[in-house]
């Protein structure tokens, strides 16, 4: 693959070790990148018996996606810690996909670059929010949550669409000076993860869920970890139903998160009244479409106040797995979204104000603006005028 003849670049080989490490690649999947021998090749530049050549290293750092000048590092640089790891997947403790700790690097490089951002215009943008510990009654939390948030069962049922009840929540967290951020990883390896060990605290939203009932879902459960400033990772939705969790984070951010979407006194009245149909797809797509809430937290709600029991919430699960089955196969429509909605949906309106303000008073330049937001000079003015709308 590559030339004897290309000259051999002095880096240092504990930058190289930090670099895989941290990539989440082992040297034998690098291997197969580099051809035959490349294992050892490896190897040996981590061990620091070799040094690699220009187009090595550039081969290299394109594959790991970390900027080349990462490379000539004196030394390994202080990161801040992942998030504490709440997935509960059996052999999986610690351990994440590359394409999982791609959104984690770009979540942290997004916060520090927002923290400058905001120093830049004397602004600490320190989280607004009242916090809470493990002791408060999530419950109570969600009620006073959505009193600040003005939400009612009215304003839930009057979004047109999840994506709309999606939009009103993240708005009315970004208000409150917590970044929200919406970044692909592998739907089996994570939903969702918090930052709350430094400001502006950071949500992460799965954007590879088509679901927007369950990022919805996510969405509080993330932020419950930011009231309790406990950073995590994990898989809201799919530790609703495990057994014996005994893990009492994970409990209190789901407590939170269905309370704040379908308050307890509200999901027993609409319960009640559809008493023996409530497992009819029916009526789970009703009280879906109404309340902007995914069919697993439904079923949790009517799980934890004994409106049904767990044969019955079996049934229901295992009904629509050949759907789900079969929606993984289904293809997105090619191309995706324009490059303006998709800004908009991955860095939210709160970090875009942020980049607009600093290249308006010319504390950054428009080149910085646009790596910011990962978009071309066309582009800008009309994400511009998409957050204010």
């Amino acid at each position: 693959m590559f030339k004897d003849s290309d000259f051999e670049v002095d880096v240092e080989h504990e930058v190289i070790k930090w670099l895989v490490d941290s990539s989440g690649y082992t040297t034998e999947k690098l291997s197969e990148q580099f051809g035959t021998g490349g294992e050892n090749t490896i190897k040996e530049w981590i061990e620091g018996k070799k040094k690699p050549t220009e187009k090595q290293l550039e081969y290299l750092a394109k594959y790991l996606k970390r900027p080349l000048a990462a490379f000539f590092l004196p030394k390994p640089p202080e990161e801040k810690p992942r998030p504490k790891d709440y997935r509960m997947l059996p052999g999986k403790e610690g351990k994440f996909d590359p394409k999982t700790l791609l959104a984690i690097r770009t979540a942290r490089r997004l916060q520090k670059i927002s923290k400058e951002l905001a120093e830049n215009l004397d602004n600490k943008i320190k989280q607004n929010i009242f916090s809470a510990d493990l002791t408060d009654n999530p419950k109570k939390i969600a009620e006073r949550y959505r009193n600040i948030f003005q939400i009612t069962d009215e304003t839930q049922k009057n979004r047109k669409t999840p994506r709309d009840a999606f939009k009103m929540l993240r708005e009315s967290i970004e208000k409150r000076n917590i970044l929200v951020f919406q970044i692909p990883m592998p739907m089996e390896d994570a939903r969702g993860f918090a930052l709350s060990d430094d400001n502006p605290c950071v949500i992460v939203v799965n954007s590879k869920e088509d679901r927007i009932e369950a990022r919805l879902f996510t969405l509080m459960h993330e932020f419950a970890h930011i009231l309790l400033n406990k950073s995590g990772i994990d898989m809201p939705e799919n530790s609703l139903f495990i057994l014996n969790n005994q893990n009492e984070v994970e409990k209190w951010c789901n407590e939170f998160a269905s309370e704040f979407l379908l308050p307890e006194k509200t999901a027993m009245e609409i319960f009640t009244k559809n008493k023996m149909t409530l497992t009819t797809t029916e009526t789970l797509n009703t009280f879906k479409k109404k309340y902007k809430v995914s069919k697993l937290m439904l079923l949790y709600n009517m799980r934890k106040l004994n409106y049904i029991t767990d044969i019955q919430v079996d049934e229901v699960v295992g009904r629509y797995k050949p759907v789900q089955k079969e929606s993984k196969k289904t293809k997105r429509k090619p191309g995706g979204p324009a490059p303006d909605v998709r800004c908009l949906s991955e860095k939210g309106k709160k970090f875009i104000s942020l980049v607009s303000k600093n290249l308006d008073k010319n504390f950054i330049t428009e080149r910085d603006a646009l790596d910011y937001l990962s978009i071309k000079s066309t582009q800008y003015n009309k994400i511009l005028s998409k957050i204010r709308e």
